[in-house]
């Protein structure tokens, strides 16, 4: 990876996000694309929307990775100053006595440096020593008197993991918030390498969403209101090439062994072997994860958007998720850009997305642009292909 791209994806990872608190990353996605798309937007909830216009008439693609990143906020502060914190998105409290913190205060500019604070081992009970202090009975140290905190702090303020990007081994990294900064980078480069090449023949959007981590919820706005034919989400899956994970359950997935495509229920097939045809023309080591069920990733909103949109998932392997110490391997994020790009160029207005109907003459261009349950759009589709 060239160095000017690892500082990007430094400055993204490093920029606080915590779900609800996207602002500061979606000006990064605005300032990196605003001379590179066509169009660049923020809608209500925060996501940012870049689109290229495509070259022809081919089906129209959203690219989609969440900004947002797990954190804490703030529930109470003590009349000596220490704060008490309830979880945004999936924080494992196991992982969290100890840590230093970056509590993010209203009333200071920068972030205030925060210790989590816990009794040392020698107060603790012997028989509670191996029990995972609860989060609420952890508390956050700012090293500060109590009037300075409760005039630099609020009850709503967020927390984030005070630490940053490293590079480390053999072409690996580690960093808080691969858990999907990769992704904004990744849909960053794909929209940039689909500029500066051959276009696509649809339009592609990159959606840099929001709140993913309570819910996917900045997705689903954004699939209702971009509405493309097709749709892509990416985002980091469980890495299983390391002790104690059992590949019976959650497969075999390694970092380094290339993009991870999804195939499942939360898949529409035709997207699937199109991801895997894309891969195997480039040349790209890929890998497959069974998803059995929901996915919870933006796949789950864009797949149910309206009237149903053709969606597939990529992600990246990653290690120790939801953790300060995320760990991926760079060579897969440039293979992901790579991988989508050739699948976004490798669209064509005869594409069919409908299960069993390839080649019945149906094709995702006959769709209506008003909303799925217009009649007249939906008769129109039977008469063409005999399917509502």
């Amino acid at each position: 990876m060239k160095k000017k791209q690892v500082k990007f994806l430094k400055k993204l990872l490093e920029t606080p996000s915590a779900t609800g608190t996207e602002i500061a990353v979606a000006r990064l996605v605005r300032e990196r694309l605003g001379s590179t798309a066509d169009e660049v937007e923020t809608n209500v909830m925060g996501s940012v929307h870049a689109t290229l216009k495509g070259s022809g008439a081919g089906p129209s693609l959203m690219l989609s990775a969440h900004m947002d990143e797990i954190g804490l906020m703030v529930t109470y502060i003590s009349d000596e100053g220490f704060l008490s914190v309830a979880s945004v998105g999936g924080v494992d409290a196991a992982v969290l006595p100890g840590m230093r913190v970056d509590v993010h205060a209203s009333e200071s500019v920068e972030p205030l440096r925060g210790v989590v604070g816990r009794k040392p081992i020698h107060l603790i009970e012997p028989d509670e020593r191996k029990k995972v202090t609860p989060l609420d009975k952890l508390v956050i140290d700012l090293g500060l008197p109590a009037k300075k905190v409760k005039k630099l702090v609020r009850v709503g303020d967020v927390i984030t993991f005070g630490v940053g990007f490293e590079r480390f081994g053999a072409g690996m990294a580690v960093s808080r918030a691969f858990d999907d900064k990769a992704g904004v980078w990744v849909g960053v480069r794909v929209l940039e390498e689909l500029a500066r090449g051959e276009r696509p023949a649809g339009d592609f959007v990159f959606a840099a969403t929001v709140q993913e981590e309570i819910g996917v919820r900045g997705a689903e706005t954004s699939a209702y209101s971009v509405f493309p034919d097709v749709g892509i989400a990416f985002d980091v899956t469980h890495a299983t090439d390391y002790p104690g994970i059992d590949k019976t359950k959650h497969g075999d997935i390694v970092c380094g062994g290339g993009p991870v495509i999804a195939r499942g229920p939360n898949i529409n097939p035709e997207v699937f072997e199109r991801l895997v045809a894309a891969a195997e023309a480039e040349g790209l080591p890929y890998q497959v994860e069974a998803e059995p069920g929901v996915t919870g990733t933006d796949a789950r909103a864009i797949q149910m958007a309206r009237g149903g949109i053709p969606t597939g998932l990529v992600s990246v392997a990653l290690r120790y998720m939801h953790t300060p110490t995320e760990v991926v391997c760079l060579d897969d994020l440039e293979a992901t850009v790579k991988l989508v790009a050739r699948f976004a160029r490798d669209l064509d207005e005869d594409a069919c997305f409908v299960p069993g109907m390839a080649g019945a003459g149906a094709t995702l261009l006959d769709r209506q642009d008003g909303p799925a349950d217009d009649e007249s759009a939906a008769q129109a589709q039977f008469d063409e292909t005999g399917v509502e």
